[in-house]
């Protein structure tokens, strides 16, 4: 099924999505066309990068931008926007002294050769929290991939210092809730003469975290995001990876240390989540992948499904100077792997025609459980100008689309005492290249029928995550 808006407008394209954002602002009154659910109370928050530019610089890479957090608040049928620039300090220094002074993902200050072997054990490791945020008991958290995570105020959107230390150098800025203490579970990565992948539990209260699980590894692979399940962690290693001295001696940018190995394969771990026991690596055939929409046991086996690409040429699709041209950026496949406990080689499975990125599922009801539906954006090999829905169970996808219109990732909201899977609606960013602006698209999460939207008047740079927060 698709839902498509027609339209009569000329076809537009998503470039000024890439453009930054200088100005803060804060809006009571959205004006909305249609109609908002009036259980629909509290607030969407994203984050996501925002400015590339830094006086007479620019930097490399989509991830690169210095982030920006954006709220919109519901209540009563109304909606109230608010937006700011996460006040890190990679944001600061940029400010104070007009270059760019962190090293990014993709971009890397010049640095001496000294300077860059000293960065290696006591790093100036940007805290640009660009990819995610979550909320751990009362607390906001914006993340990113290294491990200085920074605490804001919703309300204000002011950051609040270091929310905790990660034991390790790379960290990952999709963390799971942990049912049992209400905590969170996440990866780090330790770097050096001995390198080993970590995974810790930070509780609520007090926020130091617990290393529960360590292995060894001697070449690291790029990690965004690992799945869990009611019993296991699951960590696939793509064989995208690197050797732990470069990122000191090379002089090049963090990510262009790592170099794509197909002949490793894909290599699935699985860590109890009680005692620590490890099994595997099981194998499966290379590929390469952000983001884990669920994991689940069924019987002996461990179902994780990821969406995934064939190599990591995606990494260089996504430099910004491409972007901004309109080059081709490869498409995410909803890949089923299925993990065999007890040894033996892991199936692997498409379980939509549909390519699908940034997905979501219902995470409080299905995350480590048995589940039939996720939600994210696709494609037909340009930027993402749909919102897919799939039916892991059927095999079948549903979109949403209109023309000119570009949509970021679909946050799920379930209505209160919600009976289906499905019940609820769905919370995305959309850039109207028709307007040059913004709006907040609520769908359906059922139906995909478009329900409101609530127009911004400026642009709101294409970003990455977010989280709904119930008031």
């Amino acid at each position: 099924m698709t839902t498509v808006v027609d339209t009569t407008t000329t076809e537009t394209t998503p470039r000024h999505g890439f453009d930054s954002l200088e100005n803060e602002t804060r809006i009571e009154g959205l004006p909305v066309t249609g109609e908002l659910p009036r259980w629909l109370r509290g607030s969407l928050i994203r984050t996501g990068p925002a400015k590339w530019e830094v006086g007479a610089s620019t930097m490399n890479h989509w991830f690169d931008g210095l982030a920006m957090l954006h709220r919109f608040s519901f209540a009563g049928g109304e909606v109230s926007y608010a937006n700011r620039f996460l006040e890190s300090r990679a944001y600061r220094a940029a400010n104070e002294t007009g270059e760019i002074t962190y090293s990014e993902f993709a971009t890397d200050p010049c640095r001496s050769l000294y300077q860059r072997v000293s960065a290696m054990f006591s790093p100036k490791v940007t805290d640009n929290a660009n990819v995610n945020l979550v909320k751990l008991g009362e607390r906001f958290i914006a993340m990113t991939e290294t491990s200085i995570p920074v605490q804001f105020d919703a309300d204000t959107l002011a950051a609040a210092g270091v929310a905790y230390d990660v034991p390790g150098i790379l960290t990952t800025a999709h963390p799971h809730m942990d049912r049992a203490t209400g905590g969170m579970l996440n990866y780090a990565a330790k770097l050096g003469p001995r390198s080993s992948y970590r995974f810790f539990l930070l509780r609520p209260d007090p926020p130091k975290p617990e290393v529960i699980v360590s292995k060894p590894v001697r070449r690291p692979a790029y990690m965004h995001s690992f799945g869990l399940t009611e019993r296991w962690i699951v960590l696939a290693e793509f064989p995208f990876v690197v050797n732990p001295p470069s990122l000191a001696l090379s002089g090049r940018p963090y990510i262009e240390n790592f170099r794509w190995r197909p002949e490793l394969g894909t290599r699935l771990h699985l860590f109890d989540r009680s005692s620590g026991e490890s099994r595997g690596p099981f194998e499966a055939d290379a590929r390469f992948g952000f983001h884990f929409v669920n994991s689940y046991e069924d019987g002996d086996d461990v179902v994780a499904d990821i969406c995934t690409f064939d190599d990591a040429d995606i990494v260089q699709d996504l430099y910004l100077e491409r972007l901004r041209a309109g080059k081709p950026v490869a498409q995410a496949s909803l890949e089923r792997f299925r993990i065999p406990t007890n040894g033996g080689r892991v199936a692997t499975e498409r379980l939509i025609d549909e390519p699908m990125e940034l997905p979501r599922i219902n995470y409080g009801r299905c995350n480590e459980r048995p589940y039939r539906y996720a939600w994210g954006v696709g494609s037909d090999g340009g930027w993402f100008d749909r919102i897919v829905k799939a039916d892991v169970a059927e095999r079948t996808s549903a979109t949403w689309l209109e023309d000119g219109c570009y949509p970021g990732e679909p946050v799920f909201a379930a209505t209160p005492h919600a009976e289906g899977e499905d019940d609820g609606v769905l919370l995305s960013i959309v850039f109207d290249a028709r307007k040059g602006n913004s709006f907040l698209l609520v769908l359906d999460a059922a139906s995909l029928d478009e329900l409101a939207r609530a127009e911004v008047p400026h642009h709101i740079p294409f970003g990455f995550h977010g989280q709904f927060a119930r008031s």
